[in-house]
């Protein structure tokens, strides 16, 4: 199994900046990607973005510019610098990675999630 533990959330007023992290941990092989994604009240989960293990990244439209998407491969840890953030970036930020780990003698494939952290901008 794979643990993802996200940290950094909070309140922040419009207009600030949160950085969030997400550490990966257990008999992890590889990762070959991992994401961000976030849900808002009465809406569904979107993906906010996404690192390849070369360091590709995407972002979702309304992202683009304002928020930043890193790695550490040797922490098997994502982070999620966002600046510039308003009222509708309110939602819990989940953190995804996907790729294989080693179990019961053989290699396995993974999809985890976090458990989310809540980011609230607010005045």
């Amino acid at each position: 199994q794979v643990q993802l533990v996200e940290s950094g959330g909070g309140l922040v007023q419009p207009g600030g900046s949160l950085r969030l992290s997400c550490a990966a941990s257990g008999s992890i092989i590889s990762i070959n990607g991992m994401a961000w994604h976030r849900q808002a009240p009465g809406k569904e989960r979107e993906l906010v973005a996404i690192i390849s293990n070369g360091g590709s990244t995407n972002y979702a439209d309304s992202m683009k510019g304002r928020f930043t998407i890193s790695r550490d491969n040797a922490k098997n840890t994502v982070y999620l610098q966002m600046n510039s953030l308003n009222p509708e970036d309110t939602a819990v930020y989940y953190c995804r990675a996907y790729g294989e780990t080693w179990e019961s003698g053989r290699f396995r494939n993974f999809d985890s999630w976090g458990q989310g952290t809540q980011v609230t901008v607010s005045s």
